[in-house]
């Protein structure tokens, strides 16, 4: 179990509903460790401020966790936490490690843009 403010995913089945029934959604699949915990913070900061987008974590050792470890977009990424932007049940960007909030900002913003309407 995460120690996190996120929803958390448990089971590849949980993940694909949560996928699939969400247009835009990121997952954060890691550790309770020190590249994973600055991302989960983030995550927990922008909840309110990006209302269109879903957050999520998954436990890296989980063995349902598969549904991520073992995607295409994340062949050959070193570190942890690896994190998931999905939109229509669709990997549109895929990013490994430590990252800091101009980072995950910049790719919510780009992948998950708001339409507005006149």
């Amino acid at each position: 179990m995460l120690y996190t403010n996120l929803k958390h995913i448990e089971s590849a089945e949980n993940h694909a509903k949560v996928i699939n029934e969400n247009e835009n959604v990121m997952v954060i699949c890691g550790r309770m460790g020190p590249m994973c915990i600055p991302v989960y913070g983030i995550a927990e900061e922008l909840e309110n401020e990006y209302k269109h987008v879903k957050f999520f974590d998954m436990e890296f050792d989980n063995p349902e966790s598969h549904v991520i470890r073992n995607i295409p977009e994340v062949r050959g990424f070193m570190g942890i936490p690896f994190t998931i932007y999905y939109k229509n049940g669709k990997v549109v960007k895929a990013t490994s490690s430590i990252q800091t909030k101009q980072q995950v900002t910049a790719i919510l913003d780009e992948q998950f843009a708001q339409t507005v309407k006149a």
